[in-house]
């Protein structure tokens, strides 16, 4: 997994349970907490997240009431890759089928 898709499925995870710890969100993606922390200080530049002190209680939040918007392809975009479909191999077919079931509604 690459770094930008970790942080992201990060976001997800603390949009969903509003507040994990380090140690949780590091055996979720198989690495250290350092690398968390570092990801998370990142993301704090961009996202409403706090770090909760505490052995027990502690760990990291976002803040009420923020929630990732769902991506989605615009009409147009849409419109687009189904016009691709005939153009494309069998092999780039599967990959553009799978980014068209993963971002239209």
């Amino acid at each position: 997994m690459k770094l930008a898709e970790r942080r992201e499925a990060e976001m997800e995870i603390l949009c969903r349970k509003k507040q994990v710890t380090y140690r949780e969100l590091a055996q979720e993606f198989g690495v250290s907490r350092e690398t968390i922390r570092k990801d998370i200080l990142d993301l704090m530049c961009s996202y409403p997240i706090e770090t909760v002190r505490g052995r027990y209680g502690g760990g990291v939040k976002i803040l009420p009431g923020f929630s990732i918007q769902p991506k989605t392809l615009n009409r147009e975009q849409v419109a687009f890759l189904e016009g691709m479909r005939s153009r494309v191999t069998s092999d780039e077919l599967e990959v553009l089928s799978s980014i068209l079931d993963q971002f239209t509604p």
